[in-house]
């Protein structure tokens, strides 16, 4: 018997995977299975069924990270089972949280970078909550101190990501966001300041708008707020939303004066799982001072033996993406990320100028200074096309590539842009394939008119 149970075990570990009996039937979805699989016919079900997702190379629809070296890999598997909150336990990942805020509140110009305030977050969504939140408290402390009213608070936004929909939702404020108009796309100090009143939280700047790629001018905006107090006595905070361009404007401008140079700016969040060339999962928030971040805000929690000061949405979280973090800054230095951020713009030049050389679109941006790497277009008015950019939109996902086309949000809600992300690994050659690849989904549209997605349709990209 023993040995006859050796023999039939020796077998089932020989069997081919698609052989054994997990790949008979189709996967659990609504419960658990009765009983469990060999690790290596697990994986292989799940990898399978991963293989319908798109390729996230060539997704040039998103912001983040998606290629990363080996040792980025490797440091985030070294650091899978390590929680950044457990400080007491994890002392020099801590160590390594707080090189990384200062780090890169030197590299925005904060007056005390060795003690600036700041935190790591699970992105920058969360990151520019928590500068909300700040500015949120702040503001109340003064209405209180003078007796007045403090059941009324505004944010002043351009138009913006959705996480400042949500704070402004969750906290219930009033979102004063800024609406687009015909050929303006992003702020401006004028619109900025006529909406501002005594129930102001703060202005958010936006480094790098989702939409059309452009950075809002934070010093022209600093000024306005500047001249507005001197005239009404409105003493109102400037945070920066360098989702993007807070790991972009250093190295590529750094004559641009959008950081803690500038006084009025308390707060700056941004992602370091987009151009700071992290794994996905990491975001920053820089206080300019330790006043900026009210104290009642920070919580300590006696956990695991060990008192951890804690300011964030959430408490348990990986390691690794801020590990990897640190790599990145020591593995290019500045230098290193200013050649990375400067190939990224020479392939949004190059992208662009084909896009020119067509005829057919019109640029909105294209990756220069004042702007993210990356190209935002539009058919031009009077181009003689029979397809609409949505429909070349789902032509360009047959060749694998995520390219989105939407609509700009109301007032200019007739205008259909698209967009890609020149990102860290988006290289010239893919650039040149993409184009290869629409000028055969243009060709395509001219030989089968009857094609054409009927307007309106539905689209993976058709917001």
């Amino acid at each position: 018997m023993p040995l006859h149970k050796i023999i039939h075990q020796c077998s089932e570990i020989t069997d081919d995977t698609y052989a054994c009996a997990l790949f008979s039937q189709a996967a659990e979805k609504y419960k658990l299975p009765p009983a469990g699989s060999p690790p290596r016919e697990a994986y292989e079900m799940v990898h399978d069924e991963l293989m319908l997702d798109g390729n996230a190379r060539m997704n040039l629809a998103t912001f983040c990270t998606t290629w990363e070296e080996p040792e980025v890999r490797r440091l985030m598997g070294e650091s899978l089972s390590k929680n950044m909150i457990d400080k007491d336990e994890y002392p020099q990942t801590a160590e390594i949280e707080m090189r990384c805020v200062h780090m890169l509140a030197d590299l925005w110009h904060s007056p005390e970078s060795a003690v600036t305030m700041g935190c790591s977050t699970t992105g920058s969504s969360e990151a520019a909550m928590l500068g909300g939140l700040a500015m949120l408290r702040r503001w109340k402390n003064k209405m209180k101190q003078q007796g007045k009213n403090c059941c009324r608070p505004n944010l002043i936004t351009g138009p913006v990501q959705i996480c400042w929909h949500k704070f402004c939702r969750y906290w219930d404020i009033e979102l004063r966001e800024i609406p687009f108009a015909p050929g303006r796309y992003i702020s401006t100090p004028e619109e900025v300041i006529k909406r501002c009143d005594e129930n102001t939280i703060g202005v958010v700047a936006t480094l790098g708008t989702t939409f059309t790629l452009q950075y809002e001018p934070v010093r022209h905006i600093a000024c306005a707020l500047d001249k507005l107090e001197e005239q009404q006595g409105l003493d109102i905070p400037l945070h920066v939303d360098g989702a993007s361009g807070g790991f972009l404007a250093p190295f590529l401008e750094p004559e641009l004066e959008w950081d803690f140079r500038l006084p009025r700016v308390r707060s700056i969040n941004a992602s370091g799982h987009k151009f700071g060339l992290s794994p996905l999962g990491v975001g920053w928030i820089i206080w300019r001072s330790a006043e900026d971040l009210p104290e009642e805000l920070i919580f300590n929690v006696n956990y695991l033996g060990g008192n951890m000061p804690t300011f964030a949405l959430n408490f348990s979280r990986p390691a690794g993406q801020i590990i990897a973090q640190y790599y990145n800054f020591l593995r290019y230095g500045f230098e290193g990320y200013r050649k990375i951020q400067q190939s990224c713009r020479e392939g949004a030049r190059f992208f662009a100028d084909y896009l020119r050389h067509t005829g057919l679109f019109e640029l909105i941006s294209s990756g220069g200074p004042g702007e993210v790497p990356g190209v935002c277009w539009k058919l031009r008015p009077h181009a003689k096309v029979n397809f609409t950019l949505y429909d070349l939109a789902d032509k360009l996902r047959t060749y694998g590539w995520l390219v989105p086309a939407y609509s700009l949000p109301p007032d200019c809600e007739q205008t259909v842009i698209q967009r890609i992300l020149v990102r860290h690994g988006v290289s010239v050659d893919l650039l040149e394939r993409l184009a290869r690849d629409m000028e055969q989904s243009i060709r395509f549209f001219a030989d089968h008119p009857g094609s054409r997605r009927a307007e309106g349709e539905g689209s993976a990209f058709h917001h």
